[in-house]
């Protein structure tokens, strides 16, 4: 490669998550719809000298660089014998870690599509996506995103005909850690009261009360922040209101542009129109 090659790696909100039964393995499968946002990390791949360097700006990031994603999905392409050069690897982190909003695995998912554009491996979409999964279950999403119902794990996934254009989403987080053991340590398995998929056909003004994220409840008794923010964004005219996975990032959706920043200026804030 003979120049640098740069490309915006977004991120995504959960429409409602539920939590509905405890599997064999420890883990549980859930239901939960993936809306990409338009907030990016910045990836700049560059040819390198004897080994990959990764250098990080911006937004923080906790653990050991070596074992950063986007590191492990150049060494994953090459496990898979496909030739990948040393590379110099520059990530602007603009996307809150530990946020519920995937930007880790987007970083991800994308190094493996950009990695595949540059140096021209014979992978399909599926194979990337098939690639993708061995990163982290919802690595997958972010190779085309697009509206996706996701079950099992959070690695099955199927599209559906959901847009919210033309909504405003502003997203807010606070300086809150929420970890996995903590989230799920407080979950009761459960089908939903309302199906996730038909509330998503309803208009998102009946969205409150049935489509909901089963993680709240016991997150929200650990840290009352959240659900303090969740209430303000209602205060301020959201139409519909709710963390995003595992949290710790707070969405409101609004039929207009909210000009309430200050109300949350403690906490990193991004509104956008869908």
């Amino acid at each position: 490669m003979n120049r640098p090659y740069t490309i915006q790696t977004g991120c995504k909100i959960n429409l409602g998550l539920n939590i509905v039964e405890r599997r064999p393995d420890g883990y549980h499968n859930l239901q939960t719809i993936f809306y990409p946002v338009p907030l990016y990390d910045e990836l700049t791949i560059k040819a390198g000298q004897a080994e990959d360097v990764l250098t990080l700006c911006g937004n923080p990031l906790e653990g050991d660089v070596q074992d950063n994603l986007v590191l492990r999905a150049v060494r994953l392409l090459r496990q898979e014998g496909f030739q990948v050069p040393p590379l110099c690897i520059d990530l602007k982190k603009v996307i809150p870690s530990g946020a519920g909003l995937g930007g880790g695995s987007s970083d991800a998912a994308c190094m493996v599509k950009s990695l595949v554009q540059l140096f021209a491996l014979p992978l399909s979409e599926e194979q990337m996506k098939a690639l993708a999964g061995k990163l982290g279950a919802d690595c997958p999403f972010f190779i085309n995103p697009q509206p996706l119902y996701a079950e099992g794990i959070g690695d099955v996934f199927t599209p559906i005909s959901l847009s919210l254009s033309g909504w405003y989403l502003m997203l807010v987080k606070p300086d809150v850690h929420v970890s996995t053991r903590e989230a799920y340590a407080g979950v009761r398995p459960h089908l939903p009261a309302c199906s996730l998929l038909e509330t998503a056909t309803l208009p998102v003004g009946q969205w409150a009360g049935r489509m909901e994220n089963d993680f709240e409840e016991n997150i929200f008794a650990n840290h009352p922040l959240l659900s303090e923010i969740k209430q303000e964004l209602y205060n301020e005219g959201a139409v519909y209101a709710a963390m995003s996975g595992s949290g710790s990032t707070l969405y409101g959706l609004f039929r207009s542009r909210p000009y309430c920043e200050q109300a949350f200026s403690d906490h990193f804030t991004f509104v956008c129109q869908l």
